[in-house]
């Protein structure tokens, strides 16, 4: 098994026109940023209670 890095973030964190993030521009360009950094994992957190 490879290593691999990634991060846990929820999508209401990244930045939006909305003042609350969504899986938007904002959201593709992060991922975009992600790939570039070399990770290969992004986990969010549950999206509903």
């Amino acid at each position: 098994m490879q290593r691999s890095a990634g991060v846990l973030l929820h999508p209401t964190s990244l930045p939006s026109r909305h003042g609350i993030g969504d899986i938007g521009p904002g959201a593709h360009a992060y991922v975009r940023w992600l790939a570039e950094a070399g990770a290969k994992w992004w986990q969010i957190l549950p999206l509903c209670p």
